[in-house]
């Protein structure tokens, strides 16, 4: 009996420390996961899914330092731009380096040294201030629609010959502030020719050069150095600037002509030859057919 009692008491104690821990014990505290904040957003998010796992571990610097797809996408797009310096690179098409717009082609200060390629239906092309020095027949062999073209500012010094030939529509024309020392052949349908500014001489304007041009209505051609005034200046002029050269002699055929003095120069507006060493009072007869006379020195 004695044993019997003994043995239900061992049953009863191990029945209490092996099975009632089991049953009565307290679930495990489930902590809230932590809110993850995305560097430099007001974004919350909750705990990462297994896909953001996968995808953030392969974020790891060789380093050890982690960080988001975002941040790094962000700080390598600035890197980039610090990065970046400006450039002028003149291989770039016509059309990326210059403004295309409408026909218009617009070439200004931006350091090129030669005239661009342009698209064919340009027809007004401004190419100021840059440092183009030469200008060849090709440059415009295929560009039929042109009307207005100016170079103004640049170091042409030389023009090849029949550079202009072929653009029948030209209307006006800019070769000022230059380094030319002579005139190219002009298109025949030239309004405006400017060439103010450069260093040409009257033996580098042909006898016959403005004889053909019938529509030349405004010529100028002051600042040069000129020493007498350009023959055969069509009947279509109006405006003619030859100021600051060196002209030293008039004719009296200059301006009109000696064999009939009923002739007169109806569409002359005005002449401006001041700044050259001629006393104009010498050549009364040289203005005789002009409805006023010419700005320059008379006494």
């Amino acid at each position: 009996m004695l044993f019997c009692a003994r043995m239900k008491t061992l049953q009863t104690t191990f029945f209490l420390f092996v099975f009632v821990p089991l049953v009565n014990a307290a679930p495990p505290i489930q902590q809230e996961p932590l809110p993850f904040y995305e560097y430099d957003t007001d974004v919350t998010m909750g705990s990462l899914s297994q896909q953001d796992y996968e995808i953030q571990s392969k974020d790891i610097r060789k380093d050890g330092t982690n960080i988001s797809l975002d941040t790094s996408l962000r700080l390598q797009g600035d890197d980039s731009e610090t990065n970046v310096q400006p450039t002028k690179d003149t291989n770039l098409p016509t059309c990326l380096l210059c403004v295309c717009l409408s026909g218009s082609v617009y070439c200004e200060e931006i350091d090129i040294e030669a005239v661009p390629p342009l698209p064919k239906e340009t027809a007004y092309l401004y190419a100021r201030f840059n440092k183009i020095k030469r200008i060849a027949v090709s440059d415009f062999a295929d560009i039929t629609t042109l009307r207005r073209i100016d170079f103004s500012g640049n170091r042409i010094e030389e023009i090849e010959d029949g550079a202009f030939s072929k653009l029948l529509l030209l209307e006006e024309l800019s070769l000022a502030e230059n380094r030319l020392l002579k005139l190219p052949v002009l298109p025949p349908k030239l309004t405006t020719f400017n060439a103010n500014q450069n260093r040409i001489k009257s033996r580098g304007i042909k006898a016959n050069a403005f004889k053909k041009l019938t529509n030349l209505a405004y010529l100028y051609l002051g600042h040069n150095a000129l020493e007498s005034v350009p023959l055969n200046l069509p009947e279509s002029l109006r405006i003619l600037h030859l100021q600051y050269n060196n002209i030293t002699t008039i004719t009296d055929d200059t301006f009109c002509k000696s064999n009939n003095t009923r002739y007169i120069r109806t569409r002359m507006d005005e002449i401006r030859m001041e700044g050259n060493p001629i006393l104009l009072a010498k050549h009364v007869n040289a203005f005789s057919c002009l409805r006023t006379l010419p700005v320059g020195t008379y006494y």
